[in-house]
């Protein structure tokens, strides 16, 4: 968690992250000039660079050039995988499970999850920690946190623009980024950084986490 940003704040910045990180349709693309708007109000800081950076380059994209970018990147390149629990449990059994208890989550905080999507999908996970329970989406993204951190490391490998919004993301949580593969794995084992400075995270909104379009 940002000590910089307010509960709200940190809300716009997940949200934005999720939108950024969805296929960029036709729908999408017409909700980002209000994520841009939003991102423009945040404070100064690494959460509200990495989210201008990303809207800034790829509104210079064609809308087909970016999405043939988008399939090349997360559906064909492995380790630039969106599915937290691929990360954690890959593909076992246990996977399943995984699965099964973040929709008990999500329905727990009132969020009944109805997507197409896996609920491990990581744009789902953010706007469900954004609109429902952002004490606990952040909680759940820093169980995640080394998967998240290599999928960060394999972006900015790629070269991609969609490693500024995992970045944004990477930023509210506590603790460095590792800065390379082996410190990701050694998150891996030892565990992420337990939180250290609080917040009112209270509940933030009653919209319900469905996921990506």
């Amino acid at each position: 968690m940002n000590p910089d940003l307010s509960a709200r704040e940190h809300a716009v910045v997940l949200q934005a992250a999720s939108l950024c990180l969805q296929y960029p349709d036709e729908d999408l693309r017409a909700t980002l000039p209000t994520a841009r708007a939003a991102v423009e109000a945040l404070p100064a800081g690494e959460p509200r660079d990495r989210l201008r950076a990303f809207l800034a380059e790829t509104a210079s994209i064609s809308p087909g050039e970016l999405a043939e970018h988008y399939v090349r990147v997360f559906d064909t390149r492995r380790r630039c995988c969106l599915y937290l629990t691929w990360w954690s449990d890959g593909e076992t059994r246990r996977r399943g499970s995984s699965l099964a208890e973040l929709k008990s989550r999500y329905r727990a905080a009132g969020a009944e999850f109805d997507s197409t999507e896996l609920p491990d999908y990581l744009p789902a996970v953010l706007e469900f920690a954004a609109t429902a329970d952002l004490a606990g989406g952040l909680a759940l993204l820093q169980e995640h946190r080394a998967g998240i951190e290599l999928l960060r490391l394999a972006l900015l490998d790629a070269a991609t623009p969609y490693a500024a919004p995992v970045q944004a993301v990477c930023a509210l949580l506590p603790g460095p980024s590792p800065d390379d593969v082996a410190a990701a794995k050694a998150l891996a084992r030892s565990g992420p950084p337990r939180e250290q400075v609080g917040l009112d995270l209270a509940p933030f909104g009653t919209v319900p986490a469905g996921g990506p379009r």
